[in-house]
């Protein structure tokens, strides 16, 4: 990967993966059939769809990509005859957790040796108090995770991590317990979930600092539009800003205020994004996003604009890593435990390629520069860092090579194709 000279056209990004999980989940769990359009076919996406399918749901994926679910009901799922193997996606893992606590029967989750590898009691924990029975590795904090489903209890957890899959963990149980459910957080995580279960006809009510959900609903099959997911659209924004002479316009991303913090964060840097037909589809916003080149400086970044970026920040790291001035990251410590290090791993290959960066505990501290030198890379295993650096090679005075890509057809698959057609515009 190497400098271009402008980068620019139109393009649409794949579906959300976050959205396009909860499609398959509840769309399982809705009496009647529901159609998913949009849907991403990525790995992560599909080990939700084999694991629905493995418990007796049948999913039709059609010529066009969309899925029609044929729903059972709450309490349709029937035991799985193997282990369910959700690949890389801690998101299908925490996420049917908390599902599959609340089914009378047994069933294992694993994953892969980076999904093996990540903390799971900040889900079994707050589960248990349900009245969940779930043994796992290393004390239960890691998978294989053996869930014995049951009868739960409703609870008042106050959550000491704004975690979209904790607090979605525990209300997909919620439906299941007897009283409700309620989760607090210390700053509001992305609401996917409560948009949907909403959308499905959950008794749900959102609060500042929280949400409570009633058990035993009906819910009801729906057509979905799966709208672009912005942590795939957020490193052609990069892109776009850092690359002189580009205007690229991005259509249909979803710009829920939970997940659109890297829009904040570069419009803050001085970035020109300019959000165009603003629309709401299947209860999530959506907007047509203009970006142009522009001379982004440094800021500084924390708080509850964090969770509201949290997937982000390798791409944003490498805006910071060009931009004038120094960027301070904090509060960022969840990073530390995605599907590897992000911190260590961007402060790593970033300075590979020249840049300035500082490690911190909860973030990073980023020393501009005008421009990267070439050099090779690691992506660690993990799709976001791999994409980074290939956005970071736009901006090096030599060839960037990049090792271990084939991860990012998790969340991306064909982002190389995608990046490569809108090189010189």
């Amino acid at each position: 990967m190497t400098s271009v000279s402008r980068f620019g056209g139109e393009i649409t990004v794949p579906g959300d993966k976050s959205i396009s999980h909860r499609s398959i989940m509840l769309g399982s769990l809705a009496e009647g059939e529901t159609l998913v359009r949009g849907f991403l076919h990525g790995e992560d996406n599909h080990a939700t769809l084999a694991a629905f399918r493995a418990m007796g749901i049948r999913i039709e994926e059609r010529a066009d990509g969309a899925l029609l679910i044929h729903g059972h009901g709450l309490h349709g799922l029937t035991e799985p005859e193997d282990v369910l193997d959700c690949g890389n996606s801690g998101t299908t893992m925490r996420l049917m957790t908390g599902l599959l606590s609340g089914q009378a029967f047994f069933s294992v989750l694993t994953g892969d040796q980076y999904l093996r590898r990540r903390p799971m009691k900040r889900v079994t924990t707050p589960l248990s108090l349900m009245g969940a029975r779930i043994q796992g590795r290393d004390g239960d904090e890691r998978a294989p995770l053996a869930i014995r489903g049951g009868s739960l209890v409703g609870i008042d957890y106050h959550s000491p991590i704004a975690s979209a899959q904790v607090k979605s963990a525990l209300l997909l149980a919620g439906l299941y317990a007897d009283g409700p459910t309620t989760v607090h957080e210390p700053h509001l995580s992305r609401d996917h979930s409560e948009r949907m279960l909403s959308f499905f006809g959950a008794d749900l009510r959102t609060f500042a600092g929280g949400v409570t959900i009633q058990p035993q609903p009906r819910l009801s099959g729906r057509e979905v539009a799966v709208p672009g997911d912005i942590s795939s659209a957020a490193f052609f924004l990069v892109a776009a800003l850092i690359t002189p002479g580009s205007e690229l316009l991005i259509r249909n991303v979803g710009i829920n205020p939970t997940r659109s913090g890297v829009i904040d964060i570069l419009q803050a840097m001085g970035g020109c994004i300019e959000p165009l037909n603003c629309r709401e589809v299947s209860g999530e916003p959506v907007a047509d996003l203009l970006v142009r080149h522009s001379d982004l400086r440094g800021i500084e970044i924390g708080g509850d604009l964090v969770p509201r970026a949290i997937d982000e920040f390798p791409v944003i790291s490498v805006a910071a890593a060009v931009a004038e001035g120094v960027t301070v990251i904090r509060d960022a410590r969840e990073l530390r435990v995605k599907e590897t290090d992000r911190i260590a791993a961007m402060v790593t290959e970033l300075g590979k390629l020249g840049a300035d960066l500082e490690a911190r505990e909860d973030g990073m501290v980023i020393h501009g520069r005008e421009t990267l030198s070439g050099g090779r890379v690691d992506s660690h295993g993990d799709h976001r860092i791999a994409m980074s650096m290939a956005i970071a090679g736009l901006r090096a005075a030599g060839e960037v090579r990049i090792d271990n890509t084939a991860c990012t057809a998790t969340s991306f698959p064909d982002f190389w194709e995608l990046l490569e057609k809108v090189r010189h515009g």
